[in-house]
């Protein structure tokens, strides 16, 4: 399957159970309670998770696929990009939401039916965890859908979500699809020598309940659905492959890469590293600039500066000595415009601002 494609079965999915399509929010979070960058598909849904504002859609159900950046602060997977199968600086967030209204059931439901139907995914390949104390989600997966209690396993704090040390949380159920035997041994997710083999692709969470400053739980009015799902990892398990980096808008990314430097993809380890850096970060900085942030010496500005150099000094051990950055973001448009069409419209500043950032 190819990027634009799950875009767009997955709004149509969600479409026709109710749930309002929300575009996009920028990577710059608005809340006072968020981090650096918009890191997680919830994160333009706070206010209506603790109650700030009213939900605006009728019924209260929301779908997006959201931009995110992990560079900074806590969540800073910068170090991985190239030599990991998974970690990105940008990825897409799938999400699905209910405030106050359907709950684990449907929630559950819906998931194996996308995953099984829609993507036609094989359902003896995909494991669930459960958290220790929520038996009612492992009856639901048991007796609603018919999911083998065999490759369903209980974790706790893996598998409890909390927004904060105060506020909403819940437990969670994930999906997990099974790679084989010979990216890992058995033992299902529950194993941590098994992590490269038992790869998550769907997060449930059910809020159901506020954290107290004391430590303490009490049941949420309303319970809601909080649901995130990552596009390129679901991308590479419809290609049933463990690496991101197979999905063809990286892929795309990467031949830019080659062509920037003349180097092959597995032509060296080391090389190849900087091609996937490159194909990373060529989307992260695209982004950062065209949702407004500009290189300098602080705050944001910092990180978009530090992707810059980083993207240009991986080059530039290639032998690249001709600008990258530029060339990257262009590619990065002609990719992503369509879902993205702000990009079309801010091009011209994206490319001059990366252009005049490497050129001092």
């Amino acid at each position: 399957m190819r990027a634009q494609e799950l875009r767009q079965v997955w709004t149509e999915f969600w479409t026709d159970r109710q749930h309002s399509p929300v575009p996009s929010a920028g990577l710059i979070p608005l809340h006072p309670s968020a981090p650096m960058f918009t890191n997680s598909g919830m994160m333009p849904f706070v206010p209506y998770f603790i109650g700030e504002e009213k939900v605006p859609w009728r019924p209260p159900r929301a779908s997006s696929i959201q931009r995110c950046v992990r560079a900074g602060g806590k969540h800073n997977d910068l170090d991985a990009i190239g030599r990991s199968a998974r970690h990105l600086s940008f990825f897409e967030m799938l999400g699905n939401f209910g405030f106050g209204d359907y709950f684990k059931a449907d929630a559950i439901k819906w998931a194996w039916e996308f995953s099984t139907e829609t993507l036609g995914l094989d359902g003896d390949r995909i494991w669930v965890t459960c958290h220790v104390d929520d038996d009612e989600a492992m009856e639901l997966w048991v007796d609603g859908v018919g999911f083998p209690i065999e490759r369903i396993q209980r974790l706790d704090k893996d598998n409890f979500w909390e927004m904060g040390d105060t506020g909403p949380c819940g437990p969670s159920s994930e999906l997990f699809w099974d790679f084989g035997p010979t990216v890992g041994p058995d033992g299902g997710p529950a194993n941590p020598a098994a992590e490269e083999r038992y790869v998550e692709f769907w997060n449930l969470v059910f809020q159901q309940y506020f954290r107290r400053t004391d430590g303490s739980l009490r049941p949420l009015e309303e319970q809601n659905i909080d649901c995130g799902a990552g596009l390129e990892r679901i991308l590479g398990v419809t290609l049933d492959s463990p690496s991101v980096w197979v999905t063809d808008e990286l892929q795309s990314l990467i031949g830019e890469a080659e062509s920037l430097t003349g180097i092959r993809l597995g032509a060296d380890p080391e090389s190849d590293i900087t091609l996937k850096l490159l194909a990373d970060h060529a989307r992260t900085m695209t982004f950062l600039v065209s949702d407004g942030v500009t290189p300098s010496n602080e705050a944001r500005g910092y990180v978009l500066r530090r992707i810059i150099r980083r993207a240009v000094s991986f080059a530039y051990l290639l032998g690249v000595e001709k600008a990258v950055a530029p060339a990257l973001a262009e590619r990065t448009i002609d990719l992503m415009a369509d879902a993205y069409p702000e990009l079309r419209t801010n091009a011209d500043p994206i490319v001059a601002t990366l252009a005049r950032e490497e050129d001092q």
